[in-house]
Order: structure tokens, then C-alpha cells, then sequence
């Protein structure tokens, strides 16, 4: 059964590469990263790298406002 799909599969693959919506396919994809190149648009990995560079420093904030807030109570 296994080897049915398979073969199925590899057909309709076969006969999609010969048709004209390959062409169509690349020509879009062409386009999309053409206008997304215009763009002022990151990759996945600089926005995690970025999100977690703010984490860091939300944390630093929050324990530099704990901080502050202990050295001004003990000047009081």
C-alpha cells in the first residue's frame, strides 16, 4: 500500500515539474522574494536573538529599579 502512494506520489511530482504551474510556481516565488527584499524585514533568527537581548535587559532594568528603590528607602 505503502508503494502505491509512493509511486502515486512520485508521479503526480513527475507531472507537475513538466506543467506549466512549475514555471508559474518559480515565478512567483521570484517575485514574493524580489518585493520582500524591498523590505525592511528581519530573519527568524535575528528576531529571537533580539527577543532575547530584551529579556536580559528588562531583567537588568527591574533588578536596577529594585536597587534604586532599597537605596533610596535606606537614605530616607
Amino acid at each position: 500500500m505503502k508503494h502505491l502512494f509512493d509511486d502515486l506520489q512520485s508521479k503526480i511530482n513527475e507531472a507537475l515539474e513538466k506543467s506549466p504551474a512549475k514555471d508559474l510556481e518559480k515565478n512567483v516565488k521570484a517575485l514574493m522574494t524580489q518585493g520582500f527584499s524591498k523590505l525592511d524585514l528581519v530573519t527568524r533568527e535575528e528576531f529571537d536573538i533580539q527577543t532575547q537581548v530584551l529579556a536580559r535587559t528588562r531583567e537588568k532594568l527591574e533588578a536596577l529599579e529594585k536597587r534604586v528603590a532599597e537605596l533610596e528607602a535606606r537614605v530616607k
